[in-house]
């Protein structure tokens, strides 16, 4: 993610009124542990991401180890987990080494690959969106170069 992004989600996650969105970071233990007990490889801006800021905001929640308290508890792995679990049959094979780092409040999981594409997986028909192609082009759209920010 380029300097200029970061710093505007740190200004973003640093006011006051929106403490809660911010979550503590991720260790290089964190992501290993959690990478091999899912057996998966995190994309890099994913990585990067929750290294600076936890689980947080990033336009939706972005879930990691320990979630900024707005966020919710469920972490990547616990996540990932209820979603093989809920239909391994059913799981497209493009979403099969894919990790659930979100979802969109009505049961829809958003998912990232190793490539660093987002999803999501719509439950009821089974379907397959690609939201974002990168996690920086996901959270460009939420803060844009002019400084707001849609939230």
């Amino acid at each position: 993610m380029d300097a200029n992004l970061i710093r505007r989600i740190e200004s973003f996650l640093n006011k006051s009124e929106f403490e809660g969105l911010k979550g503590e970071p991720a260790t290089d233990e964190d992501i290993l542990n959690a990478e091999q007990v899912l057996n998966v490889k995190f994309n890099e801006e994913y990585i990067q991401f929750i290294k600076l800021f936890g689980g947080a905001f990033g336009g939706f929640a972005i879930h990691a180890f320990k979630n900024g308290s707005l966020l919710g508890k469920a972490t990547v792995v616990e996540l990932t987990h209820r979603f093989r679990k809920a239909g391994e049959d059913m799981i497209p094979q493009e979403l099969k080494e894919a990790y659930v780092i979100s979802d969109d409040g009505s049961g829809n999981p958003v998912l990232m690959n190793k490539e660093g594409k987002i999803f999501i997986f719509w439950h009821d028909s089974c379907e397959v969106e690609v939201l974002h192609n990168s996690l920086q082009e996901m959270l460009l759209e939420y803060f844009p170069q002019s400084g707001g920010y849609y939230v």
